[in-house]
Formats: structure tokens, sequence, C-alpha cells
């Protein structure tokens, strides 16, 4: 069975049994969720002719310098980051479709835009951060082809099964409020409101968000969620330099995706400097206008446009 890719298998009724009990308890959203099965088979049709547009900008990560915090949005929530030398990817996305691996081929959803540096220009990944097992976020080829005995993998609990972990340097499953140490990287895993299922039976999986520390440098990577006042308890005297923020897929599914104003808000409550917003222009996940997140995360900063810091595929960040 094909899961519908960024929102878990959500084809039957009861696979709200994989989500969290608020969103069991909401009968508006179950009857919202059996309709999009036959939707997104009919959007594959669609897209099966349609050509991806280039991303708009080309970063050149190569060229980043040692010392400092550099990022670039790749796509979707797939960011490069490098702090004082150490490459951290998150959530990584390559191919043209995200959904079902059948053989060589992937069955899902077309990307609208190309990812904005290919696997192979990348500079070498010391470490990978998955938030959750959902395909627009946990894409296995991607992952194959990051494989290799350099590169750290920190994910959600009970989702390493899905990984040939003897591939790379070390696999680390992390909890709510568990730390692990990758090379220079202190990582911490923090709840968010989402959940975790790949497909209808692995209800068991888990589902992160993150707090990156290296050195004097604090970033927030957070996954995918709705609204929740989680982000407050990682505000401390301690500065949070970026969060990584999802802001689109949230019309229909405001219960488990935030909007572009909740968003904003939760970076706040954590204390960040810059906000990077992910999670739209990449695919159609949902039914909100492509440029509609960024605008509005936009007009949610008001005087501080500056500190949504990318707002196109392929942009750079360096501080």
């Amino acid at each position: 069975m094909v899961e519908h890719p960024g929102f878990g298998n959500h084809s039957r009724p009861h696979h709200l049994q994989s989500m969290p009990s608020r969103l069991r308890q909401a009968p508006e959203t179950a009857r919202l969720l059996r309709k999009v099965a036959p939707a997104f088979f009919r959007k594959i049709s669609e897209d099966h002719g349609r050509e991806i547009e280039p991303a708009p900008l080309h970063p050149q990560p190569k060229l980043w310098p040692d010392r400092g915090l550099h990022a670039a949005w790749l796509g979707h929530s797939t960011v490069l980051l490098k702090i004082d030398g150490f490459t951290v990817l998150t959530d990584p996305v390559f191919g043209a479709r995200v959904g079902l691996s059948v053989g060589p081929l992937t069955v899902g959803l077309k990307r609208l835009v190309s990812v904005a540096v290919p696997l192979s220009d990348l500079p070498a990944v010391d470490l990978v951060l998955l938030s959750h097992a959902h395909m627009d976020h946990f894409d296995l080829p991607s992952l194959r082809r990051l494989e290799n005995n350099r590169t750290q993998v920190v994910t959600a609990s009970r989702t390493s099964d899905l990984l040939r972990v003897r591939r790379y340097a070390q696999v680390q499953e992390v909890r709510w409020n568990e730390t692990v140490q990758a090379g220079p990287a202190k990582i911490s895993a923090f709840e968010v409101a989402h959940w975790g299922a790949r497909m209808h039976g692995d209800t068991y999986r888990g589902y992160n968000g993150y707090l990156i520390e290296i050195g004097s440098r604090r970033l927030v990577f957070g996954g995918d969620t709705a609204y929740t006042d989680s982000f407050k308890h990682l505000r401390s005297s301690k500065a949070i330099d970026l969060a990584i923020m999802p802001i689109g897929a949230y019309n229909p599914f405001i219960r488990v995706h935030c909007n572009p104003e909740e968003a904003w808000r939760m970076a706040n409550q954590a204390g960040a400097e810059f906000v990077l917003p992910v999670h739209h222009q990449t695919f159609q996940l949902s039914h909100e206008p492509l440029l509609e997140p960024i605008s509005r995360i936009l007009e949610a900063a008001g005087s501080e446009p500056q500190r949504v810091c990318l707002q196109q595929i392929g942009q750079e960040f360096h501080l």
C-alpha cells in the first residue's frame, strides 16, 4: 500500500491510531484524511509529464570556510549546515519523487523544483539528522547514496531498522529528552506535535525535534510539527542562533503541521535570532498556494523581515 508522502499513511481511517490521541478525537480530520488517497493517485498521474523546474539559486558549500555558521536550503526540509567545519544534513531528499521504493523506481509525489545542489556536489557530510520516518523526510534512495564510513546518523527512536546501519560510521537513535554526542555536536531530542508511523502498522516509530549544540553555536531543527509549547523549554541564557522551522502543508492539515504564524511564534519562544523556513515550495502536499507560506511568515515577522534568513530554494546564510 502506498503512503501519502509527508503525512504518513492517510488512506484509511484506522490509520489515525498512529497519530497523537488529540488527533484521533477529531472526526473532521478523519473525514479529510479519507479523501487524500484518491487525490494522491490522481496527482501522480497528472505529474507524470510535468517538468521539474530548476532551483532558482545554486549554493556553493564547498567554498564555505571552516569557521562560523553557514546554511543552505536545498529544498523541502533538506538543509545543509556547516558549523565551525562540521557538516550536518537534515532530512535529506535528493530524488525527483518521494514515496514508496519499487526496485529502482519511486512511486510518489514529484518535486516542483529541483534540489539546489545534487548530492554528488555536496562536501563530505559528517552527520545526517533525521526527524521522523515519513517518506518526504526519510528518503531511502537518498540515504543509501549517503552511506559511507565517515558519516554518522542521528535518528528518532525505532527508525534505524530502515537503514543499513553498518554502512555508516555510526547510527544513534534518540528519544525525547535524551542527548547523544556525534563528533563535536551535542544533539538533544525534544517532543513535537506530529507522529512517526511510516506505514499503517508501524505506529511505534518516534518523531523528534532537535537542539544542536556545537561549540558556542546553538540551532534548532523543528522537523515536522503542529503548534506546541515544547519550543519554550529550549530557551535559556544561551542564544539560539538559528531555528529551522516547517511552515507548509497546513491546509487542511493544521492539526499536524503548523502554519507560518505558529512557526514564527515557536521560534520566538525558543529565543531564535534567525529563522530558516522549510517544508514549502518543493512538493504539493496540501492546498495552500505555493508562495503563501513564505509570504505569511514574512508578514508575521513585521518590522524584522531580515530574521527570516532564507526565502528561496538554494539561498545561503552565513553568520
